[in-house]
């Protein structure tokens, strides 16, 4: 009984939405999807991560471009507080070292409290700007200090009259020179000894004067002695006294901080130190200093001591919402973070106010997302990224300093502690790269979320799939979907995945086509999107990226590409095949030829002698071999060399879905039976003849639907496929239309001799005990032949 042909039911597989209520007439009625359709094993692998705290648990997201991989975990992140209420988020600060200034001091402030500090440093600075030059500046502090001073000058000018007074009673004078140098000089009365005066003196007088100036001399460096330990004392008590001051005024102003934020050890412990500090350098706040100013405009802030200043590195602008940052340039200085340079009178320098944060300092405590090929494409960033994880701290090195190995003078700030859960998104070849290449990796990203390309399809996740067009329709502000439009963009998602039993999950695609289906809507002047502005997109789609379809096409109208379709010929068949580009594949048959001659029963495979044939399609060669061998060569060689190739062929050719039209071509040649040209056939075989699934069979029908329309179109065309890819068809609306009408055939086939028997209309025959085939039968007359070449 011959083999009958395909129902146009079996062609596509129509949306029928039962799962929707039939009160819905469009998108408007359905409460839109807040998660990513079909994919709950990456979700689950995502909250799996999410839930533990250990080190390396986190998660590499695997899955081809368009899937929402993204989108599926920002929305997981925003619906769920991963972390509930078990860790507590903070504000990071760097501050001054005021013990070493090229280790500044990070500082840990509770949430929303960073800029909060900052700002009452500043105050503080602004306060006591203004404070000291006031407490120093009054007739208190001149008092005290002048008294201070008038004790000091009483005791020297007391010292130094009863020296003068000794002096002028043995007749010397004691005077101070320009220089501030004591003089001691012998008295000729009132006057001054002259040189000729002293030495008209006798020489015992002479001897008196010098005697009792060394004795002077003496007394005076004991008494200069006794100056200077008394100007140090005054010093002393000066100093102490500015201290006191100091510290009433820095105490005062400081007392309301130190309470404030008693709770908060860091910044206890900083305001301490920061105490002692001012009172050290007091002279800061009293004296003008045009290189501190000049030093703060440099690094554009404002007009206060740097030293003091406070730098926010972090701020958590709401304590209980879930830092989640998303890199996409991830870049070693954009990740962990840069120390910048000012310039001030040509000289280069930096310090901690010049500290910026990278994305893992924005994303401490919470989640960190990058794409894994720019992480690996970028210098340094991928061994930083594994230094921070293992060690769970941030250090904010240099990167030049690391490359260069120079001695160049910069920061070394303390290490901030890293509590973080990094994603990483990419395909599954980086993945595998990562694994094989790289130890670390495997105990830093433990957890791998494998996104699913496509779903089931079912009443139920139809369904789903309409709530998911709707939530694009809703976040994107498009038209609505009516009930049909709803319909056939879920067709579209089911042949988008080659079955009539699953839809993609490639969203991108979906919401791309709902785009522009909402842009051909709104040109329409439409108020709801329909399936007829669904069809004109994907057809508006299809004609930007078809140029190359086209130009195959009128190959087949010139006569360019030899191709029949109406007629029969021995040892040739039309076989199908898929081109591609980087966005686009369609089908177009290819003639197969085969001829034979006498030999050992090889067959020689032309494309792969002339090394345009690839693996794949030469393992397909072997197979038929084998088969051939199998059913003809049992107890005696096959005696004819066949020659196969395919007919214009010049760009290469691989794959094995021509390995059943190679086999009818071959049987064609040795039977001398022709076989029909209306009739193309894909599919590739096993060495029982059994047929076996091959991709792209719709493009590869609608390939050959087209020429025949091109050559001339009759009701006996059509094509074969193999019977496991039937659950892959959704066709053209055009070819269902003509096989329901008779005009077009499909044939589903399990084995090559049914497709023998529909190209030649004969039977194949079955083996009889003794290996031999009835003769009127397709296999019976070849062997007929092949016993009388082997005679």
């Amino acid at each position: 009984m011959p083999l009958a042909p395909l129902t146009s039911d079996k062609l596509y597989r129509i949306a029928a939405l039962n799962g929707l209520n039939d009160a819905c007439k469009s998108t408007k009625h359905l409460t839109p999807l807040d998660e990513i359709v079909g994919q709950e094993r990456a979700q689950h692998a995502v909250e799996f991560a999410m839930s533990i705290k250990e080190k390396g648990y986190n998660i590499y997201a695997i899955g081809r471009n368009g899937l929402g991989k993204r989108t599926m975990v920002m929305r997981y992140l925003n619906r769920h507080e991963p972390n509930g209420n078990s860790h507590t988020l903070y504000d990071w600060c760097y501050v001054s070292n005021f013990g070493d200034t090229r280790c500044p001091k990070v500082l840990k402030l509770p949430a929303g409290e960073g800029c909060s500090f900052k700002k009452d440093i500043e105050n503080l600075m602004k306060r006591l700007v203004k404070a000291f030059p006031l407490a120093f500046d009054n007739e208190l502090y001149y008092s005290r200090a002048e008294k201070l001073k008038a004790e000091l000058a009483t005791k020297q000018e007391t010292t130094l009259k009863s020296l003068t007074k000794s002096a002028e009673e043995r007749g010397v004078s004691v005077s101070i020179t320009t220089q501030g140098d004591y003089q001691l000089v012998a008295m000729n009365g009132k006057e001054p000894h002259s040189e000729d005066s002293f030495a008209a003196l006798s020489a015992e007088d002479q001897q008196l004067f010098e005697n009792t100036i060394n004795d002077l001399e003496v007394e005076l460096r004991g008494i200069v002695r006794k100056l200077t330990e008394w100007e140090e004392q005054y010093s002393n008590k000066q100093q102490k006294l500015d201290e006191n001051i100091a510290q009433e005024v820095v105490g005062h102003c400081i007392k309301d901080l130190q309470l404030k934020y008693k709770k908060v050890a860091d910044v206890k412990a900083y305001l301490a130190d920061m105490y002692t500090d001012i009172l050290e350098n007091i002279d800061i706040f009293l004296e003008e200093n045009e290189e501190q100013v000049a030093l703060a405009y440099a690094s554009l802030d404002k007009k206060m001591p740097r030293r003091y200043q406070v730098n926010v590195l972090v701020h958590q602008l709401d304590e209980r919402k879930f830092p989640i940052e998303v890199e996409e340039s991830p870049s070693y200085h954009s990740i962990f973070g840069y120390i910048e340079n000012a310039t001030y009178k040509g000289t280069v320098f930096t310090d901690f106010s010049l500290i910026r944060a990278g994305s893992l300092h924005r994303a401490n405590g919470g989640v960190l997302m990058m794409d894994a090929v720019k992480v690996l494409e970028r210098p340094y960033v991928w061994d930083g990224l594994k230094r921070a994880l293992r060690a769970q701290k941030l250090n904010l090195s240099s990167l030049e300093r690391e490359v260069t190995l120079s001695g160049t003078i910069s920061l070394e700030p303390e290490a901030i502690p890293l509590n973080v859960k990094i994603i990483l998104f990419g395909d599954y070849q980086t993945y595998q790269l990562l694994q094989h290449y790289d130890p670390e990796f495997k105990e830093l990203f433990r957890v791998t979320a494998d996104f699913e390309d496509d779903m089931p399809r079912n009443d139920t996740s139809e369904e789903q799939y309409a709530r998911f067009i709707a939530s694009i329709v809703h976040d994107n502000d498009m038209l609505h979907c009516d009930r049909k439009a709803i319909a056939r963009i879920i067709e579209y998602s089911s042949r988008q995945a080659d079955d009539q039993n699953k839809l993609s999950l490639h969203s991108a695609d979906i919401a791309n086509l709902l785009r522009e289906t909402n842009y051909v809507a709104r040109a329409s002047n439409a108020t709801m999107i329909r399936s007829s502005h669904v069809e004109q997109a994907m057809l508006n789609q299809e004609l930007r990226v078809s140029r190359l379809k086209d130009h195959v096409m009128q190959s087949f109208v010139t006569g360019t590409t030899l191709l029949d379709v109406h007629t029969h010929a021995v040892g040739q068949v039309n076989a199908l095949s898929v081109i591609s580009t980087s966005d686009y594949q369609f089908g177009a048959p290819s003639r197969i030829t085969a001829t034979i001659a006498y030999g050992s029963g090889e067959v020689f495979d032309i494309e792969r002698s002339a090394e345009l044939g690839g693996n794949i399609h030469s393992k397909g060669v072997m197979i038929l071999s084998a088969y051939l061998a199998s059913v003809f060569g049992k107890t005696a060689k096959i005696p004819l060399t066949t020659h196969l190739t395919f007919e214009q062929s010049y760009g290469g050719v691989d794959g094995d879905s021509a390995s059943m039209a190679e086999v009818c071509a071959i049987i064609s040649a040795f039977s001398g039976l022709p076989l029909r040209q209306d009739i193309a056939i894909t599919g590739s075989m096993n060495q029982f003849g059994e047929a076996q699934p091959i991709g792209g069979v719709n493009q590869k029908i609608e390939g050959f639907f087209d020429v025949c329309g091109i050559k001339g179109r009759t009701a006996g065309q059509g094509v074969i496929i193999p019977e496991s890819n039937v659950h892959n068809l959704m066709l053209r609306k055009d070819i269902v239309e003509a096989v329901s009408k008779g005009e077009f055939q499909i044939w589903a086939i399990s084995h090559v001799s049914q497709a023998i028997e529909i190209f030649t209309g004969n039977a194949v025959g079955i083996e009889a005990e003794q290996g031999f085939y009835p003769s009127d039968t397709v296999f019976g007359l070849v062997q007929s032949k092949l016993n009388a070449l082997r005679r």
